[in-house]
């Protein structure tokens, strides 16, 4: 779950059609009728070329109550995503250690607010290093169940739910619950969502990108990772996307030893994204993970940044880039939470916790999966260059 930095907000309304990128001049007429919110196209031409899979928004209203869920109508919309009705919040058993946060009437993190404002790095001893270890072991796991239930047709709500019960099945905490309020166990990101999307009812669709975002809470530590995956038949666009973005993470992680700079990551990250055509997301950041779920250091993930510290045995962290296809800037819906690109352009994202040591560095939550593939994230399973 990535750490937030400040950044200027600006809103854009482009045409919905996948892959154009031109201004909105035309309002789908059966959406305005319907109620259905945002709905807009550059031309007759893009509207005609996406009916086939537009007019499925007709259909799910019509088929659904007569009121169509929309709870900011006055919200422009960056892209096709939409909203959906969330079910409530997922208990976690009495016996289950808990962050202060978790029965925080505002999800207040007091412990990291109580550290906020140093830059010190904390050193982990060999104890507190085997404890994070396990979180992140854990973490993995559940992550990959999640990974598992994919497929056109199921809703982000129940990745949710299957998410939230491997975490509870193995006493640990889904660290993003309550977490400032967040309301579910972890965050899943569909096409022009950034991070930090909440889980709904809405149904995946074939051609969606899908990114999961998971932390668990075990023996006073925190363990956190994401991968982006694909949902049915990926186009071309989305898979040199993904792939790039997982190019970005695997490219930082050689050069994490004792000695490098953590603004020096920023430097790689950009340097490959922006030979591939991408954007560099500049809102959200690495950041420190052991006992505190965010704290020092911040690991900004675009060049030129002026990120403090230098990297020692000990140190514990994430790097999640948040690469876009169009621009890097980002806008928060009504929510507070999901982040989208400004554009409506998708965006992708991994993210490993990582352990800094004597000669390099571990990658705590990278991927089991037997000889010759360990470390491969789930989209390479079936990819094909």
């Amino acid at each position: 779950m990535a750490a937030h930095a400040n950044a200027v907000q600006e809103i854009h309304r482009i045409c919905e059609t996948p892959g154009c990128s031109e201004n909105a001049k035309l309002q789908c007429p059966t959406c305005i009728k319907l109620g259905i919110p945002g709905s807009f196209f550059c031309s007759q031409e893009c509207f005609k070329s996406s009916w086939n899979s537009h007019k499925q928004q007709h259909k799910q209203a019509k088929a659904g109550s007569s009121e169509v869920y929309d709870p900011w109508p006055e919200f422009s919309f960056t892209g096709r995503l939409r909203p959906w009705p969330t079910t409530p919040k997922r208990p976690v058993p009495d016996h289950i250690p808990r962050p202060d946060y978790a029965e925080d009437t505002q999800g207040t993190p007091h412990s990291e607010l109580s550290a906020r404002g140093s830059s010190q790095i904390r050193v982990l001893s060999d104890e507190e290093q085997e404890s994070l270890r396990v979180a992140c072991k854990l973490g993995r796991e559940v992550l990959d169940a999640g990974a598992a239930a994919i497929e056109v047709g199921v809703t982000t709500d129940e990745i949710d739910r299957i998410i939230h019960e491997a975490t509870v099945d193995r006493d640990c905490y889904p660290s993003p619950l309550n977490y400032y309020r967040f309301p579910k166990s972890c965050c899943t990101s569909v096409n022009e969502v950034i991070c930090h999307g909440i889980p709904d009812k809405r149904q995946l669709e074939n051609g969606d990108i899908l990114n999961i975002d998971v932390t668990v809470y075990h023996n006073d530590f925190h363990g956190d990772l994401n991968e982006t995956f694909f949902v049915g038949k990926p186009d071309d666009a989305s898979r040199k996307l993904v792939n790039t973005t997982w190019e970005c993470l695997d490219q930082t992680i050689q050069h994490v030893k004792p000695g490098v700079r953590y603004r020096d990551m920023g430097n790689i990250i950009q340097k490959h994204a922006q030979a591939n055509g991408f954007s560099v997301v500049r809102s959200y950041c690495g950041h420190g993970i052991h006992r505190l779920f965010h704290t020092a250091p911040n690991v900004p993930h675009y060049a030129k940044n002026k990120a403090v510290g230098v990297m020692k045995p000990g140190h514990s962290f994430t790097i999640e880039p948040m690469i876009s296809e169009g621009t890097w800037r980002d806008l928060i819906w009504p929510d507070n939470w999901t982040a989208v690109t400004q554009d409506g352009r998708r965006s992708a994202q991994f993210e490993h916790t990582m352990l800094v040591t004597d000669t390099g560095v571990d990658v705590l939550t990278r991927r089991q999966v037997g000889s010759g593939l360990s470390g491969q994230p789930h989209y390479m399973d079936s990819f094909v260059q």
